[in-house]
């Protein structure tokens, strides 16, 4: 799952599977530990054999973090390549064409053919290869946008397949071998139509990067330390943003770059993936024991830990069954619906409040990434400068979350985004200002990363435990729906995506302002908890 910036997921960084829950085994076997006759083996769930026994984020998880996590700068990669392949590149007249083309003219629309050409050759971009200005740039977000229509759709297929017969590293084989073919067959596309599938197949298995990089990433992690880690892992995306502007530096044709883009893929394969161990949750709850419990000898062994011959795993029902000191792990809750949600008007609010929120910092998170081909300045630039920004603003986020609280961070960075975009609104094109613009940019992306970063833990404590995965799910949906839109929004032109932008920030923080704090507060299991607080706060 993505802390959506989804998709991002955290929101659901990428794109999850609504309403997936990995608290029953898909396949439950009967493989357990052989004991002698008489001996009753001390069941603990997971995470207290985590807690207790094999350390909750020793060197094991650090390897194992960076390893999986390295998969979402290939998500970055197939993403964000969109940025340097349907760039509009610069044009000139042609000398003695004797059309009318001279330094004065600012577009090519109304030109006579052959009177001008594309600096760089055809082959610089999508744009310049079919044509994609005035009358036709609609078509360059309507490509952008069915990418991440793919995305939506590729999340929920991996997100199943992640959790049944392929596991985790078997999908994330799976999309990383589908985004080198997609891409390289990207790179011969013959016509636009082909080009508009090619990108919706490479969106559909760039959908589930993410999700099963950070199930592999966070799994193993203990409870303690998981929120953290899971934050972090944007980090990683991030990186993989600032990796393609220099990709796109050395490879300047799209064709090129679009191999080049998928060559890392093939190098994940071969040289990450096979050191990368399933997730022993994976197995647990498909009834493997000796396999899961194999990987935790492991992670204690190598954390310099000892985990005892008597300890074995256990689901989280069956440790609550169980007659052992080891109370703490959740149980099973059964499961909501939108109905359910509906039904309680302080639910109700508070989930129109967080899809509303989710949409608009899709929008406008993406909406910036996308949009510094509008700005005039050199692009590469543009967008390291951009992923510079984003990872401060996750490590930032990560750093103060628990220290001011999820409210104020929701607002304010939201706030902070929409007063850069806004002041992006009114900065010109020319000189000297179009540093200013560019500036305004990164400042807005910062701000609304900071928000993209904390949204999905935010969004999860909203809720009781019986309507979580329900509300989670509609604001990812919101969310991907964002994305979806976003391209659409920066193909209005130079001034117009800036506005809408700073509109959507300052409604999404307005909307956050009427959201509780949830930091250090009661984590309710039903509705009735939520209810109660609601009268409580009213009478007194």
């Amino acid at each position: 799952m993505k802390l959506i910036k989804g998709a991002k997921g955290v929101a659901v960084i990428g794109c999850p599977s609504p309403g997936f829950t990995l608290e029953k085994p898909l396949l439950h076997s009967n493989k357990v530990p052989e004991w002698e006759p008489g001996f009753e083996p001390e069941r603990l769930c997971m995470d207290d054999m985590l807690d207790v026994y094999c350390g909750e984020f020793g060197s094991w998880q650090l390897r194992h973090f960076v390893l999986t996590s390295l998969a979402w700068a290939l998500e970055a990669l197939h993403t964000m390549v969109m940025i340097f392949a349907d760039r509009e590149p610069d044009w000139r007249c042609v000398k003695g064409s004797g059309s009318g083309c001279d330094d004065k003219v600012t577009s090519v629309c109304g030109l006579e053919p052959g009177s001008w050409e594309w600096e760089g050759g055809p082959e610089s971009s999508t744009v310049a290869q079919w044509g994609l200005v005035c009358g036709e740039k609609y078509k360059v977000g309507l490509v952008q946008a069915l990418f991440f229509a793919g995305c939506t759709i590729g999340a929920g297929v991996f997100g199943r397949l992640s959790d049944s017969e392929l596991g985790r590293t078997g999908s994330l084989k799976a999309v990383c071998i589908l985004n080198a073919i997609f891409g390289c067959l990207t790179s011969l596309a013959p016509d636009y139509i082909t080009y508009l599938l090619l990108r919706f197949l490479t969106g559909f298995s760039t959908g589930g990067v993410g999700l099963c990089s950070f199930m592999l990433a966070t799994e193993p992690v203990g409870p303690t330390k998981r929120g953290a880690a899971g934050m972090f892992t944007f980090c990683f995306f991030s990186t993989g943003i600032a990796l393609l502007s220099g990709i796109a530096y050395v490879f300047p044709t799209w064709r090129d770059l679009y191999v080049a883009s998928s060559v890392p893929s093939i190098l994940f394969l071969v040289l990450v993936i096979p050191f990368i161990s399933e997730s022993p949750r994976w197995y647990l709850v498909r009834g493997e024991m000796n396999e899961a419990m194999k990987i935790m000898q492991e992670i204690a062994k190598s954390n310099g830990n000892n985990l005892p011959e008597g300890v074995t795993l256990a689901l989280d029902e069956e440790v609550n069954n169980a007659p052992n000191d080891y109370q703490s792990c959740s149980q099973e809750e059964p499961a909501g619906s939108m109905v359910d949600i509906t039904r309680s008007p302080a639910i109700r609010i508070q989930l129109y409040l967080s899809v509303a929120i989710n949409f608009t910092c899709s929008v406008v998170y993406y909406g910036i990434s996308l949009n510094v081909v509008n700005l005039e300045t050199n692009l590469h630039l543009s967008v390291l400068l951009n992923a510079v920004a984003e990872m401060l603003a996750f490590t930032i986020t990560t750093v103060l979350l628990d220290r001011f609280g999820r409210k104020p961070l929701a607002i304010g960075t939201q706030w902070f985004s929409a007063i850069f975009c806004l002041m992006g609104c009114f900065v010109g094109n020319v000189g000297i200002w179009k540093v200013g613009k560019l500036c305004c940019g990164a400042l807005g992306i910062f701000g609304m990363a900071g928000t993209y970063n904390m949204l999905f833990i935010y969004t999860a404590e909203l809720f009781p435990a019986v309507l979580r995965n329900t509300a989670l799910g509609s604001a990812t949906q919101a969310a991907q729906m964002g994305a979806i839109l976003a391209p659409l929004v920066v193909v209005l032109g130079r001034v117009l995506p800036f506005l809408v932008f700073g509109i959507c920030g300052l409604v999404g923080g307005l909307f956050a302002f009427y959201l509780p704090e949830t930091m250090n507060k009661t984590s309710y299991d039903t509705t009735g908890g939520i209810e109660q607080e609601k009268a409580d706060w009213r009478i007194t």
